[in-house]
């Protein structure tokens, strides 16, 4: 997939942001799932092992879903979405992580979330 630009980038998350709300619940039912499959595990209301199956395939299809798009997904737990694009040919990732209110960031992609800084 090409570069973003930030207008671009925005729009994109704004048409994931149903499917991200879902992702979030269903990881934390294929955590508890999983938990409660193991020894010991505490019971959860949630089902069992044909539950946790499900759950994973949706997770699964969601992080696809995310990554065809163009966008880059960085991480799960928390959930951490890149964007490619290129400021004055300096190679850069919009940057938004769970918990955002909307796209904001950015760092360069040679220095990682460490050098993530505010959009101008």
């Amino acid at each position: 997939m090409g570069l973003f630009t930030v207008a671009q980038a925005r729009a994109e998350l704004a048409l994931l942001r149903r499917s991200l709300d879902e992702l979030v619940i269903v990881r934390a039912d294929t955590v508890e799932l999983a938990a409660a499959l193991t020894d010991g595990g505490a019971p959860t209301t949630l089902g069992g092992l044909p539950e946790w199956k499900a759950a994973e395939a949706r997770l699964n299809e969601l992080m696809t879903e995310v990554q065809q798009t163009g966008a880059e997904l960085k991480g799960l737990a928390p959930l951490l979405i890149d964007f490619p694009a290129d400021f004055d040919g300096v190679p850069v990732l919009l940057c938004w992580l769970e918990g955002d209110a909307e796209l904001a960031w950015y760092h360069r992609q040679d220095l990682g979330f460490a050098g993530r800084r505010p959009l101008p």
